[in-house]
C-alpha cells in the first residue's frame, strides 16, 4: 500500500530542533490560532505557559490532521496512525522529525501525563471521520471525554491539583466547554455530517433529526436547547469547584476559560439559540479583560 500524502500538519524538520526551536514552534501555532483559550495562557508563569503551547499545539494539529478535506477518510485514518506511532516513538525516546515532539516529549514528562490521555484524543478525532449522529446523552458524555475531558486531564497536570475530586471536575470541564461549542456550531457540524445534539433529546422535545437537517427554527428546537444548555450549566457548577483542586499557579487560566465559556454560553442564550443564521462568539477584548482581571487584587475581580 502506497503511503498516504503527507499532511501540513506532518511536516518534518530538515534537523531535529532543539528544545527551545520546538517551544518557539508550539508558541507560533498557538499564535496563529483564533482559539478561546490562547489568551488564558497569558495568566501562567513561562514554563507552564510553554507548556500548555506545547499541549495546545498537539491538539490543534491531531485536530487539522481528521479534519484535513485535501486526503480521503483512508489516507486521513493513516495519518492519524501515523501520528500515534509518532508520539509513542518520540517518548520512547526516538529522535523524530517533527517540530512539535521535543516540547511535547518534554512537557508530558516534566508534568508526568499519561500517555494514555493524548492517544484517548487522537481516538476523539478518529470518530469524527465518519458521520457522526449521537444516539444519547451516554454517547455523547463518551465523545466528550475523547475530545475534551482527557484535555482537561492533561491540564490539571500542568496546572498542579490536589484531592481526590479533581479529575472527575476536570471532566466536568471538559463537558461544558465541549456542550458550549456544539451549540455554538450546530450549523457548522451540520455542514459536515456530524450531529451531536442527542437524538433521545431531540425526541424528547417532538424535534426530529429531518428537522434538524433542515435547519428548522422553532418552538421544540428551542425547548430542546434550552435543555440542553441547562445541562451544560450544570457542569460548569461542577468544573467551577475544580479552583479550589487546584495548585495556586493554575488557578487563574481556569477561571478565565470558565468565564469565557460561560460568557458564551450566554451569548448563545441571549440569541434565543440562533445558531443557524449565526456563529456566535465572545468578542477578543472581553477575553482580554478576562484575563487581565487575573491580575487585579480579589476585591476588583468580579467587577
Amino acid at each position: 500500500m502506497a503511503p498516504a500524502p503527507a499532511s501540513e500538519s506532518l511536516p518534518q524538520s530538515a534537523r531535529p530542533l532543539s528544545l527551545a526551536e520546538s517551544f518557539h514552534w508550539a508558541e507560533e501555532v498557538t499564535r496563529r490560532s483564533r482559539s478561546n483559550f490562547r489568551w488564558s495562557f497569558f495568566t501562567l508563569d513561562r514554563q507552564r505557559r510553554q507548556a500548555m503551547e506545547a499541549l495546545y499545539s498537539f491538539m490543534r494539529l491531531t485536530d487539522d490532521l481528521g479534519d484535513d478535506e485535501g486526503l480521503s477518510i483512508s489516507e486521513r485514518t493513516e495519518q492519524l496512525i501515523a501520528w500515534r506511532k509518532m508520539l509513542d516513538a518520540a517518548l520512547a525516546g526516538e529522535s523524530q522529525p517533527h517540530p512539535l515532539m521535543p516540547a511535547l516529549v518534554d512537557t508530558i514528562s516534566r508534568y508526568k501525563i499519561p500517555a494514555s490521555y493524548l492517544h484517548d484524543v487522537i481516538t476523539g478525532v478518529e470518530m469524527d471521520l465518519h458521520p457522526v449522529q449521537l444516539k444519547s446523552w451516554a454517547e455523547l458524555e463518551k465523545y466528550a471525554y475523547h475530545v475534551a475531558g482527557a484535555v482537561g486531564l492533561c491540564c490539571i497536570h500542568i496546572w498542579g491539583f490536589k484531592g481526590d475530586q479533581a479529575h472527575a471536575r476536570a471532566l466536568a470541564c471538559g463537558r461544558a466547554m465541549q456542550y458550549t461549542n456544539i451549540l455554538r456550531d450546530v450549523n457548522s457540524d451540520l455542514a459536515l455530517g456530524r450531529v451531536y445534539l442527542p437524538e433521545e433529546l431531540l425526541r424528547q422535545h417532538q424535534y426530529s433529526l429531518d428537522d434538524l437537517k433542515q435547519r428548522a427554527y422553532t418552538a421544540p428546537f428551542v425547548s430542546a436547547m434550552r435543555e440542553f444548555a441547562k445541562v451544560t450549566r450544570a457542569n460548569y457548577m461542577e468544573a467551577a469547584l475544580l479552583v479550589s483542586e487546584l495548585e495556586p499557579p493554575g488557578r487563574p487560566i481556569l477561571r478565565v476559560m470558565l468565564d469565557t465559556y460561560q460568557t458564551l454560553l450566554e451569548r448563545i442564550e441571549h440569541a434565543e439559540f440562533r445558531v443557524f443564521e449565526q456563529r456566535i462568539r465572545v468578542p477578543v477584548w472581553q477575553k482580554l479583560w478576562f484575563v487581565g482581571r487575573t491580575f487585579l487584587p480579589g476585591r476588583f475581580r468580579r467587577m
